[in-house]
């Protein structure tokens, strides 16, 4: 595999161990990077050997964000054919949207995976919001270093599952020093990073107050570095307090080894929080205990494997300070290592590989000559409320199969008919909607890397037709998912294959041209089999979708990640059509509000008034040409999107079906 990474953050040597990782993983990898970045308190200057094909790249501007790479470098790179492009920036970036834009310029057709560690969500004036959703929305993968940012690109607009994967700790560089045991003699405790409030510094020179055995030792540089010495001394702390400036960075590991433990009493702001603490994985690796306060990531990163205390609570701070380094020193050790061990370059390099094979689609293509590489697993997740009988009838021909009941109605009759027919059942104590039905099942998997069939409750389908809709689905590796054609319960075709909406295509329905709709289609999810490769990049079902259009959402974000759709036709299955619900008024609302869910989401606020205006529009002219029953409906249509159908779902209450 080829890949062009793009990070201005790889000036520093130390942070190179991704690139390095993935060579010795196989892969070929070209560089490009900052020649001169201030990182860590010091100006640092690219200086690489000529295995780590680094190239060195003039940058204007030095804020993370707000600067930009001289073009002609990435011009020229881009030039070149590679299977992924890894641009290691943020996706509000100036540099982001250079890159983005030159590959465009370039006609690069390579996919991108972009890089985030904001985890506060942030709404950033223009153009940097208009910057950030084009790059989320034509990223074929993020790595997030923090799970909250991975959680706010998604929101933001990033189509698939954003990968949480750590930074990474140089292990041969990182390595614990002899451990002694333990005594109650002074405790030495360092602090590495900027010397700036948000750091927490003063918490930590009032916790040193707190206990006569903590002496301090500082390192780093910035704004406070000039005052700490004087409110160290206001404090009676006086020669407790070693203030070391900025460390050289060979210096570090003998900084490290040389503590009893390490502190980062980071503090919290509106518009800042720690969003991973390398400090504390390289402390670990240096086999320090680490005792943290609970600012952004620190607790994801430092929990279970050090102390995490309230931030800016002093009197906590220096009892977890001396606990760590005497009681639980040998426990906080072991732990620290095992930690650091998974944030090691080779782990994260084995991370990105991961990504890296998902977007494009390693494991899903077919074996030279046609077929599948091997059998593919599946299993069936059916997603039940109540209707035991017709429960049955949808059980009884796959029992055979691995099954799952997500048992929405967490009744006793489901729980008995599930161990009547030897079928998994799982209650997830709610009825959160069939999208959260579907992410239960899809969170406790019976077969692990096997494709998924979503059964509903009131469809049927043989053993024997989802082996055939199986080999369909297999024989193509672009295919997110496939469905049977489908009847109803008097032998009546159903519509299945259906043009994904926009506002586009609701104004050509509203003017009663819907066969002239274009662009990609789905399939609908009564009977849908969905690839695990797919659901490896995409993700999830949106449960913000209580009832309907989870599906369609779901398909749409693997249709912008580049995957398609397809009807198998000779493959047939019945579907009654909403046999579990018991308020038809009750469905239409849902039914409503999730298009405007979809519309919002995916077309923003504007997008969402043109298809209301051309919904509304068309239940009008329906409700005056129709008569009987059918104009009666275009009326209550026309009612519900004048008013909002969001509004008027909320409007029921506490929602009784799914």
């Amino acid at each position: 595999m080829r890949v062009l990474r793009i990070s201005h953050s790889a000036a520093v040597a130390d942070w190179r161990g991704r690139e390095r990782g993935l060579r010795a993983l196989g892969m070929t990898v070209t560089l490009l990077s900052a020649r001169r970045w201030h990182a860590g308190g010091a100006e640092t200057q690219l200086t690489a050997g000529a295995d780590e094909h680094a190239v060195p790249v003039d940058t204007w501007g030095r804020h993370p964000a707000l600067f930009v790479y001289d073009p002609r470098p990435l011009w020229r790179a881009l030039a070149e054919e590679y299977d992924v492009i890894d641009v290691h920036e943020e996706p509000f970036a100036l540099a982001t949207a250079e890159v983005l834009l030159l590959r465009w310029l370039r006609r690069n057709k390579a996919p991108v995976v972009l890089y985030t560690a904001q985890n506060i969500l942030k709404r950033y004036p223009p153009p940097f919001r208009w910057l950030e959703r084009y790059a989320l929305r034509h990223a074929s993968g993020i790595s997030a270093c923090n799970a909250a940012a991975a959680r706010i690109a998604e929101g933001k607009g990033f189509a698939g599952r954003a990968r949480v994967i750590p930074l990474g700790v140089d292990l041969d560089r990182y390595t614990p020093r002899p451990s002694a045991p333990p005594t109650d003699e002074p405790v030495t405790v360092g602090f590495l990073g900027r010397l700036v409030p948000e750091k927490g510094l003063h918490v930590l020179l009032d916790a040193a107050t707190h206990d006569p055995r903590l002496r301090l030792r500082i390192a780093g540089a910035g704004p406070l570095a000039e005052q700490l010495g004087a409110d160290a001394a206001a404090r009676g702390l006086g020669e407790r307090v070693e203030l070391l400036g900025p460390l050289d960075p060979e210096s570090v590991p003998d900084f490290y080894t040389g503590l009893d433990v390490l502190a980062v009493p980071s503090l919290p702001s509106p518009g800042w929080t720690e969003q991973f603490g390398r400090v504390a994985v390289e402390a670990m690796a240096s086999g320090v205990p680490v005792v943290s306060s609970d600012a952004g990531a620190l607790p994801e990163v430092v929990g279970g494997a050090g102390l995490v205390v309230p931030a800016g609570d002093a009197a906590a701070l220096a009892s977890a300070l001396v606990e760590a380094a005497t009681a639980r020193a040998p426990e906080l050790r072991a732990a620290g290592l095992t930690r650091a061990a998974e944030c090691s370059w080779d782990a994260v390099a084995g991370a990105y590989a991961d990504l890296y094979d998902s977007i494009t689609r390693r494991g899903a293509r077919p074996a030279p000559g046609g077929g599948a590489r091997a059998p593919r697993a599946l299993e069936i997740a059916v997603v039940a409320y109540g209707a035991p009988d017709l429960l049955r009838r949808a059980l009884e021909p796959v029992r055979d199969l691995p099954v799952t009941v997500v048992d929405n109605s967490s009744l006793p009759e489901i729980a008995a008919l599930c161990g009547e027919l030897g079928v998994r059942y799982l209650d997830p104590g709610r009825n959160g909607g069939f999208a959260a039905g579907v992410n239960v099942a899809l969170g406790d998997r019976m077969v692990a890397g096997a494709d998924m069939l979503l059964l509903n409750p009131d469809a049927v389908i043989s053993a024997d037709a989802i082996a055939a809709l199986h080999a369909g689905l297999a024989a193509d590796a672009g295919l997110a998912s496939v469905a049977p054609a489908q009847t109803d319960e008097r032998g009546r075709p159903a519509r299945v294959a259906w043009p994904f909406p926009t506002p586009l295509n609701a104004w050509l329905e509203a003017a009663g041209l819907g066969r002239r709709q274009r662009g990609a289609r789905y399939v609908i999810g009564s009977v849908l089999l969905l690839r695990a490769e797919a659901l490896d990049q995409v993700g999830g079902f949106d449960e913000r979708f209580f009832l309907y259009a989870e599906e369609t959402d779901w398909a749409y974000r693997a249709h912008l990640l580049g995957w398609r759709h397809a009807l198998v036709d000779e493959v047939r299955a019945v579907h009654a059509g909403a046999a579990t619900s018991t308020d038809p008024r009750r469905r239409e609302a849902h039914f409503f509000a999730s298009q405007e869910r979809f519309y919002r989401k995916h077309f923003g606020p504007v997008g969402w008034q043109a298809a209301r205006a051309a919904i509304w529009l068309g239940a009008m002219v329906r409700s005056i040409a129709l008569r009987g029953d059918r104009r009666a409906a275009a009326r209550r249509r026309a009612a519900t999107f004048r008013r909002g159908p969001i509004r008027v779902e909320a409007g029921l209450g506490a929602a009784s079906v799914i």
